[in-house]
């Protein structure tokens, strides 16, 4: 099964400061690039992965330092505690969309191919695409663009799909470019495609939450010099990610103790993000858009 390269591995792998002995969770599987390479790094130490996609679990590595747990990673927490592996030396998050489930037709995620708008990471949820843009109400859908699309004209483009839906359902990635024709600029019409099918992608596997669920997690699951790595691909996680590194929250003003310190259960390793050469860009179309940020536990 064909997975791309996986992206930043060498800083990640810096990043997380192996201890051949540790224990490491690797939280986006996926083609189990970063994994195989974590563990070239363990002599006794364990690796657990989660992913929740089907197709990732085909890619499960044989080795007795590994276990690939297929769950959503908003549950890390229950897992590693019913595999006895807390607390942990490191975690590694490669977020977004595997090149894998882009490049599938059939998973609805990409705007090249006709497909039915599926878009879901776990084959097994019920919800697709199709469903939000064929049930939501048109405040709703105004609300999933505008937030995780940023799409400019948010308001027409949920009137749109509200208001022609009732003449013809939308199943495929055609039925909607077709529909939306007339909200898009000229000579935009790529970028315009890919921030819709983000927002619906984000929607349709509540990705922003899971991910507020995971970091939080992360605190009560690394041990104190324990390594937080990981690898966003756009605004709305990178800030999730950097406010949860630098405050120990997702908003608000930072804890501070009676003499004016602040209260952080992290210690910045990366002030600004890391991000892919010019020559990994050219290689891996994927990493154009990476951002990785690394902590350590207090």
């Amino acid at each position: 099964m064909e997975y791309h390269n996986p992206v930043l591995l060498k800083e990640c792998i810096e990043g997380l400061k192996i201890n051949p002995e540790g224990t490491y969770v690797d939280v986006t599987f996926g083609g189990g690039g970063h994994s195989r390479e974590i563990l070239k790094h363990l002599t006794t130490g364990k690796l657990y992965a989660f992913d929740q996609d089907d197709d990732a679990v085909k890619n499960k590595i044989e080795d007795e330092r590994f276990v690939l747990i297929k769950q959503n990673f908003r549950y890390l927490k229950n897992f590693l505690k019913m595999y006895n592996a807390l607390p942990i030396d490191g975690l590694l998050a490669d977020l977004g969309v595997s090149s894998h489930q882009f490049d599938e037709a059939t998973r609805g995620f990409s705007t090249r191919f006709e497909a039915k708008l599926d878009m879901r990471m776990d084959q097994n949820a019920k919800q697709t695409a199709a469903d939000v843009l064929n049930t939501y109400n048109e405040e709703d859908l105004k609300r999933i663009f505008k937030l995780y699309g940023e799409v400019d004209n948010a308001g027409y483009l949920a009137s749109i799909i509200f208001h022609n839906r009732k003449d013809k359902y939308i199943n495929t990635v055609n039925d909607l470019k077709v529909m939306i024709t007339k909200c898009v600029k000229k000579g935009k019409e790529n970028q315009y495609y890919a921030q819709v099918f983000q927002a619906l992608r984000i929607e349709v596997n509540k990705e922003l939450d899971v991910l507020q669920e995971m970091l939080l997690q992360s605190l009560d699951v690394l041990k104190p010099g324990g390594r937080l790595v990981v690898i966003s691909y756009h605004s709305l996680e990178d800030r999730l990610v950097k406010n949860i590194m630098r405050s120990g929250k997702f908003e608000g003003e930072v804890d501070k103790d009676f003499f004016g310190n602040k209260l952080t259960p992290f210690e910045l390793i990366t002030r600004k993000p890391i991000l892919p050469s010019e020559t990994e860009n050219k290689e891996n179309n994927r990493a154009r858009s990476a951002k990785l940020r690394i902590a350590e536990k207090k």
